[in-house]
């Protein structure tokens, strides 16, 4: 019998997708694998449970979680969850660490050896694993999408006897995976499209999908992206500039998609109300970064949100399970790619390698630790201060008492007390 793969039904509500696919399966069980998918765990995703069976996998139910080896997972496992996980299995999911911490120390106690997906290093070798540009692309598609359907009108113009219908203009700004694709999407719907960044290595991709770029080109823009790829977090002052180059471009335009995101920090403030506030009625913004605090002022993570002069601020969730069953399916290829180099060939088990630069990067928990370096030591940090804190209940009951028998100072032999002061400084450092 081979070592077990478990595909659990996502718990959380508004989550529709799964961690596998009928061709994810076939191939995990052509490498020794016996795989169990909970019963209905792709229906969301439109992959029937004959499907997977098709495919070799067996249906199952929850509680064979315990017996499995690896799981696959979309989000972070909860509480719940992990009491069902059995010590030493590998558990690879799109984790969303920072902020949860309390999270990953749960995962740390369970035993489970982590991988957060969307730490995957951007380089040549991991580009099939990529799980944040899979995602993301669909995420730039699906916000044209849904911003089209509330602008409730053509897109296109049209040139037609009754007269001409102008094209809508579409401004995107963050032009990374999901702005690249929301301007092709754009463009192909026959918007007129104009998208901003603060990298200055997107101004050609930019324009090499027919749209135009807008940007404070000085010398912090044409330093700002990091090693990685990611961009880096502006200083005050390029932001002001920006804003002020943006905001009068912002007033024309009939929908705004915000893209920016920033690993490890909140959504940084890119539309200000007053910005709104200049749009046309029956404009749209479309605020993909709602889930970390937003771009838009006035956005609302879950909601649609119509403000006072008629601009529709769209703040949906998880916009890649929107179209659940294409992100799915890239979603299950990310997994089987990763999970593919962590397989001896030889023995067909699961033999991670702790030293490959894909482990390293990706793992967060291990044999009851937590060890990815971002994370490393939070936990032992926040156990010996929650000690303290019940400690100091009774130290401070036994000074008072001992205070109540030990005979009154005279009042001038009293010093000025600094523990309030102390006390002060002690919170703004913690």
């Amino acid at each position: 019998m081979g070592q077990i793969i478990f595909i659990p039904r996502e718990v959380e509500a508004n989550e529709a997708r799964v961690a596998a696919s009928a061709d994810s399966v076939k191939r995990l069980v052509g490498l020794g694998f016996d795989v169990i998918v909970e019963a209905g765990a792709g229906l969301a995703s439109r992959i029937v449970d004959d499907e997977f069976s098709k495919a070799g996998a067996k249906i199952g139910k929850a509680s064979d979680a315990a017996r499995a080896d690896v799981v696959l997972k979309v989000r972070r496992p909860t509480d719940a969850e992990l009491k069902g996980y059995k010590a030493g299995a590998a558990v690879l999911a799109t984790m969303d660490p920072y902020g949860n911490e309390a999270s990953v120390a749960a995962m740390a106690r369970a035993g489970v050896t982590a991988f957060a997906m969307e730490f995957m290093p951007r380089i040549t070798r991991a580009q099939v694993m990529d799980v944040l540009s899979s995602q993301a692309n669909l995420a730039g598609y699906q916000a044209v999408i849904d911003a089209a359907a509330e602008y409730d009108r053509a897109l296109p113009m049209m040139m037609t006897a009754a007269g001409t219908v102008p094209a809508a203009k579409v401004f995107v700004m963050g032009v990374g995976v999901a702005g690249l694709q929301a301007i092709a999407t754009a463009r192909r719907l026959g918007a007129v499209v104009t998208a901003t960044d603060v990298r200055p290595a997107v101004k050609e991709q930019v324009q090499s999908l027919g749209a135009k770029f807008l940007a404070v080109e000085d010398e912090e823009f044409k330093a700002a992206e990091t090693a990685g790829g990611y961009a880096k977090e502006m200083s005050k002052e390029y932001q002001a500039k920006q804003a002020a180059l943006t905001a009068e471009h912002i007033a024309k335009q009939d929908i705004v998609i915000t893209t920016a995101l920033i690993p490890g920090r909140p959504a940084p403030r890119l539309i200000a109300a007053d910005v709104v506030a200049s749009m046309k009625p029956g404009s749209v913004i479309v605020d993909l970064a709602v889930e970390r605090g937003g771009n838009v002022e006035g956005a609302e993570a879950g909601k649609i949100v119509t403000t006072a002069n008629g601009v529709k601020i769209v703040g949906h969730l998880n916009v890649p399970g929107r179209v659940a069953a294409s992100a799915s399916l890239l979603y299950a290829r990310n997994l089987y790619a990763f999970l593919e180099t962590m397989i001896d060939k030889e023995s067909r088990q699961v033999a991670i390698n702790r030293e490959d630069e894909l482990v390293k990067a990706t793992m967060l928990t291990d044999t009851g630790k937590i060890v990815h370096p971002n994370f490393a030591g939070k936990a032992e940090e926040a156990a010996p201060a929650k000690e303290a804190a019940k400690a100091r209940v009774p130290a401070a009951a036994k000074a008072k008492s001992a205070a109540a028998k030990k005979p009154a100072a005279p009042k001038a032999a009293r010093k000025p007390s600094t523990a309030t002061s102390s006390r002060k400084t002690g919170g703004e450092n913690a």
